[in-house]
């Protein structure tokens, strides 16, 4: 199975599946003497644990990295860093019931269909605890980021149907959906607890944004920096559209109310979303991405078994109602990957 591979100067390969022994990754190219320890990489893992919210599965697992090679004395020594996370609470029993059967949403018929064998624990590679070793490389990414003062951050702007109105970054660390609006955090909570009842999901936006990224990052034809950040983004399971600076909005825009005017403090507006022909433009970053309700629901679906046979299904176990807030910290990780990349890849040709 190829396709494990992210990035050209700051290469990551993950590995593992849902509920084998454990999952990681690999990460090669990461300069030496960089200041990292697992404190700094379990900071970023710990957001992406399941909280006590109402829609958050209740599998409750430490992710515990272990950094296997690549830092002594915490710093980095410029060979290949390997971490590992064990699987500590799978329970793969639960999905033995749908072995045979294809779960609407899920990749198990695509899967099926390309390798002729699909774990069906899970998931296997396609779950989304295969994003938790990509938060470990994130957080590696971010050690380098801080030397250059880049800063990643994400927060919810809707999530079940309901709109942050306002944004307040003061808010965010304050609700458990990372909402920058407090009253419609309070609101998304309640339609969360109704969802759950009626045994569904929902989906919503994160927007991710990144302060002080260089100016010059990113080619201007197939190695666009968008286009890299938009790979990075579309590649977490759930997400299924980016918008970068205006988005689609920049459609229904005339050149005049869409063109960032240039002065001599900067650009005054940011509709380019810090990227201008595939190369950063110092503004800061800004990417929205469009997260689809987790398929996993107890409402009883139509679908086929593996000899083609028409069953319902009703999908029972332990699963998110969405995967916000917790995706939140994967897409951060991956905009950090892709500055990371970016960064070492500029410095090899200057």
């Amino acid at each position: 199975m190829p396709g494990n591979t992210f990035g050209q100067a700051f290469k990551i390969t993950t590995w593992g599946e849902s509920h084998g022994k454990g999952i990681g990754v690999v990460i090669d190219g990461f300069p030496s003497r960089i200041p990292l320890d697992e404190d700094m990489i379990q900071e970023m893992l710990n957001r992406r644990r399941p909280s006590n919210a109402a829609g958050s599965t209740s599998r409750k697992e430490p992710d515990k990295a272990v950094i296997m090679s690549g830092v002594f004395e915490k710093m980095t020594t410029g060979t290949p860093i390997m971490i590992i996370i064990d699987n500590k609470d799978a329970d793969p029993k639960a999905y033995k019931p749908y072995a045979d059967l294809f779960r609407p949403g899920h990749g198990d018929i695509t899967y099926l269909s390309k390798y002729g064998i699909r774990d069906f624990r899970g998931g296997g590679r396609a779950s989304a605890r295969e994003t938790a070793a990509r938060v470990a490389a994130g957080a590696v990414a971010q050690a380098l980021l801080k030397s250059e003062k880049v800063h990643v951050f994400s927060y919810t702007i809707e999530l079940g149907g309901i709109k942050a109105e306002k944004i307040d970054l003061n808010h965010i660390e304050n609700n458990i959906f990372c909402c920058p609006d407090q009253n419609a955090a309070i609101k998304i909570e309640n339609r969360i607890k109704n969802v759950k009842k009626n045994g569904d999901s929902v989906g919503g936006i994160v927007e991710i944004i990144a302060k002080n990224v260089p100016i010059g990052l990113g080619e201007p034809v197939f190695d666009k920096f968008d286009a890299d950040i938009a790979k990075a983004l579309m590649s977490i399971g759930a997400i299924k559209g980016v918008e970068i600076g205006a988005g689609f909005e920049a459609a229904s825009k005339l050149g005049s109310e869409n063109n960032d005017a240039i002065t001599p403090q900067g650009f005054k507006t940011n509709n380019a979303g810090g990227i201008l022909a595939g190369i950063t433009n110092g503004d800061d970053i800004k990417v929205r991405v469009a997260v689809k309700p987790i398929p996993s629901i107890v409402i009883k679906q139509k679908t086929i078994d593996m000899q083609g046979k028409k069953k319902i299904i009703s999908t029972k176990g332990r699963h998110d109602i969405s995967a916000i807030p917790r995706i939140n910290v994967v897409c951060e990780a991956m905009v950090s990957i892709v500055i990371a990349d970016h960064l070492l890849r500029q410095r090899t040709m200057s």
